[in-house]
């Protein structure tokens, strides 16, 4: 406390807090320094970190086997070159230093085809991908600002839904980029609507990227705790988490490619601790999301 009093005691720190305290976001209530303070609080006094840690861990045992069934569908597509064109959307998706890794691992399983795993896999990365949400839920139901929770039960349910809603929508985000790529690009290319291919392909990326990511976020948030359903189902934390997913991949990538010495340490499996470290970063991000729009909801009710 008294650190805290000769903190806001500093002039520049006093000007600070009077200029945050002029920004109001609702016309009589809450200011941005009602935000900023409420949010630092729950980020604080919700072990953040903590609860990104388990749902990374969560999130890390969910991830595989539901690409494993996704996977095993690919030599049953009728498309020629599908399975290229479907890991070079996924290779946007992760980070370096694990393209070689898991390539590897992509091409031995889409390029065989192994019917007697299909159902078994199907039910077992339905299982596993539902107790991945069902721990990103927990994180958000243990946030400082949330009072309400659901039975296990009903928790359960709903994140079942939740996994093959997100399922179904990153199938269709990557069948249309499919199409956009090998339809709608040389189309526009003939008419003489484009300069570069290249280019325009890869702003596209990391449009059908965002809109994962934001729609993504979107559906967790909602449908993540009951106070969630209150709001809005578009909100500033999903905008945030959008915006924070990419600067930390890029970033990271930064990091990776220049100053890390994962794969020279540790060979392969340095893959596997670049895609945990990948994962918790953006557990985090998700969580900080998350309490931008439970901080929101909380000064709503003040109001």
């Amino acid at each position: 406390m008294i650190l805290k009093d000769k903190l806001f005691s500093l002039p520049i720190v006093k000007q600070l807090v009077a200029l945050l305290k002029s920004v109001r976001l609702s016309k009589n209530a809450f200011s941005l320094y009602d935000l900023l303070h409420l949010y630092i609080v729950g980020i604080i006094k919700g072990t953040v970190t903590t609860r990104a840690s388990a749902i990374s861990y969560s999130f890390f045992l969910a991830i595989f086997p539901f690409l494993l069934f996704i996977l095993n569908l690919i030599p049953y597509i009728p498309i020629e070159n599908f399975q290229v064109d479907f890991w070079s959307f996924i290779n946007d998706l992760l980070p370096p230093g694990t393209h070689d890794f898991f390539s590897n691992i992509f091409f031995d399983i889409a390029e065989k085809k192994r019917g007697g795993l299909l159902s078994s896999v199907f039910f077992l990365s339905i299982f596993l991908m539902t107790n991945g949400i069902v721990a990103i839920f927990g994180g958000f139901e243990f946030s400082y600002h949330i009072h309400i929770t659901r039975t296990y039960i009903k928790q359960y349910l709903y994140a079942l839904m939740v996994a093959i809603i997100l399922a179904l929508l990153i199938l269709f985000v990557v069948v249309m980029f499919i199409y956009y790529e090998v339809y709608l690009v040389p189309y526009l290319d003939k008419i003489n609507f484009l300069t570069t291919n290249e280019t325009l392909l890869q702003i596209s990326k990391i449009g059908f990227v965002a809109l994962i990511t934001y729609f993504g976020t979107s559906i967790l948030f909602y449908f993540g705790t009951i106070e969630g359903q209150q709001g809005k189902f578009f909100s500033p934390g999903s905008v945030l988490t959008m915006l924070l997913f990419g600067l930390t991949t890029y970033l990271f990538g930064i990091y990776i490619e220049n100053f890390s010495q994962y794969n020279q340490l540790y060979g392969s499996i340095g893959a596997l601790l670049i895609f945990l470290l990948y994962i918790w970063l953006n557990a985090n991000i998700l969580l900080l999301g998350f309490e931008l729009n439970a901080a929101l909801m909380q000064l709503k009710k003040n109001e």
